[in-house]
C-alpha cells in the first residue's frame, strides 16, 4: 500500500450559507490528495503526460459524515491499495484537526494514451515503480 497525507485549511470560498464546505469541493480534495500523493513518489501528472499518457477520472465515490466549516484544518489521507493496470484507484479519507472522520471514498482514473485518445497501461516507469509496492 502507498499512502500519503495533505492538510488544507477550509478557504471561506469553499463553504455554502450553512457554514459547511460545499459537498462538490470534496471532488478538489480528493484532486489535492492524489495529486500530493504521486508527487512524493516523484511522479507528479507532469512527468506521466511528458511520457503521452493522460488520467482521466471514470468513477467517483463519496461518503459524507460530517461537515468540515470554514478555517479548519483538514486531512486528505489519500491511498494506492492496489496495482494498477489501465486504471488506477485512489482511495481518500478526510479528517478535521480533532481527527474525526468526515469523508470517505475513492476515485478511479484510466491511463490515456495522449494522441489515441484510448486506454492504455501505464507507462513502463511507472508500472516498474508500482512493482516495489505491490
Amino acid at each position: 500500500m502507498i499512502s500519503h497525507s495533505q492538510t488544507v485549511r477550509v478557504r471561506y470560498g469553499e463553504t455554502d450559507k450553512m457554514g459547511y464546505v460545499y459537498y462538490g469541493n470534496y471532488a478538489l480534495y480528493y484532486e489535492i490528495g492524489r495529486n500530493e500523493l504521486m508527487r512524493i513518489l516523484d511522479f507528479p501528472y507532469s512527468k506521466i503526460e511528458e511520457m503521452g499518457v493522460l488520467l482521466a477520472i471514470s468513477q467517483m465515490n463519496c461518503k459524507y459524515f460530517k461537515p468540515a466549516h470554514y478555517d479548519d484544518n483538514i486531512t486528505i489521507k489519500s491511498y494506492i491499495k492496489s496495482k494498477p493496470s489501465a486504471k488506477i484507484r485512489f482511495e481518500h479519507e478526510i479528517y478535521n484537526q480533532n481527527e474525526e472522520l468526515l469523508n470517505k471514498g475513492y476515485t478511479d482514473l484510466v491511463f490515456i494514451d495522449k494522441v489515441k485518445r484510448l486506454p492504455v497501461r501505464p507507462p513502463k516507469a511507472l508500472y516498474n515503480l508500482f512493482e516495489n509496492y505491490f
